[in-house]
């Protein structure tokens, strides 16, 4: 019988077509799946957030709409864990705008990072000056802050949304109780900064990618790194699980994204890039990874395309 590895190999010989779309008219920063997997929004430098619908049938992407609201770059967005109908963004205008742009919530500084609890009843929002808030969804009022004395990066719940996570600059992962949000543990993850940080939709790992090219995957229950990947050369910006928690994407200046398998750390495959990789992220039903580039304008090289690309689909299919 086929292993896991072999027939994902096989799977991506055979669906390794991208897809490619204009969604923007500047840098995408971000990108991301609702929670059923039939739209994909994306964050752009151009303050603009734009969310297209999957043709499951047609196995292609259709413009749904765009939303304008940020008077400044939409940084990150996330859907709502549970509603397919919702998402938040994060933008330099200090305003964390949830589902409509005409009803922001107002930070404090340039708010840079954004995750939702896992039961979708709470926001986190990190800003520049490293103060965590977490807003109420249902009257988007601040329940509580965190500052930190040290530069924060991403930030997560974990599964079970008792324990909230940051990666830091200094290479650690600081691991908090929730809702009390008192120190658990500090883990020394990296001996340079710790970039970003991703669960597996199944609670059994997590992954962190760091400034010194490592992935690093870590087993939840008992909070120790079981493996590193070493593929990329440069610091590592941004990570996705596939939906069955088998494979890992990672991401960086390198010209590739890396697919792994989570259990051996062998490589399943590679997508080639013209450009540096800042945000990936795997459908939440299929083997589709969708990503954004820092790719220029074919016909102006000083212009940025402003793309979203899907890969994955049948290499057959017109």
């Amino acid at each position: 019988m086929a292993t896991y590895i072999e027939n994902m190999r096989k799977h991506f010989q055979q669906n390794k077509r991208i897809r490619e779309h204009t969604a923007h008219d500047s840098k995408v920063h971000s990108v991301a799946w609702s929670c059923d997997g039939r739209r994909l929004a994306s964050g752009s430098f151009d303050k603009t957030v734009s969310v297209f619908q999957l043709d499951n049938d047609r196995d292609r992407m259709v413009k749904d709409c765009t939303f304008r609201g940020h008077s400044d770059s939409v940084d990150q967005l996330c859907w709502h864990p549970k509603n397919p109908d919702q998402l938040v963004t994060a933008s330099g205008d200090d305003n964390t705008n949830l589902g409509r742009p005409d009803q922001p919530f107002c930070g404090h500084c340039e708010n840079i990072n954004i995750c939702w609890s896992p039961d979708g009843s709470t926001i986190a929002v990190g800003n520049k000056d490293d103060l965590i808030t977490f807003i109420d969804v249902r009257s988007h009022r601040s329940k509580a802050e965190e500052q930190f004395k040290f530069e924060v990066n991403e930030i997560s719940w974990n599964n079970d949304g008792d324990l909230f996570f940051l990666t830091s600059g200094q290479g650690s992962i600081n691991i908090l109780s929730y809702p009390d949000l008192k120190l658990q543990h500090t883990l020394n993850a990296h001996p340079a900064n710790c970039i970003c940080i991703e669960f597996d939709p199944k609670g059994k790992y997590f992954a962190t990618g760091s400034a010194d090219a490592l992935v690093s995957i870590w087993d939840v229950a008992e909070l120790a790194c079981i493996r590193t990947l070493s593929r990329l050369e440069w610091p590592v910006r941004t990570l996705s699980f596939s939906h069955d928690g088998k494979m890992l994407a990672s991401a960086s200046e390198d010209l590739i994204i890396d697919i792994a398998e989570v259990d051996s750390g062998e490589k399943v495959t590679e997508i080639t890039c013209e450009a540096p990789t800042f945000t990936v992220a795997w459908h939440p039903r299929r083997p589709l990874l969708a990503y954004a580039c820092d790719d220029r304008d074919t016909y102006d090289r000083n212009r940025d395309a402003g793309t979203v690309k899907v890969f994955g689909f049948p290499s057959d299919n017109s």
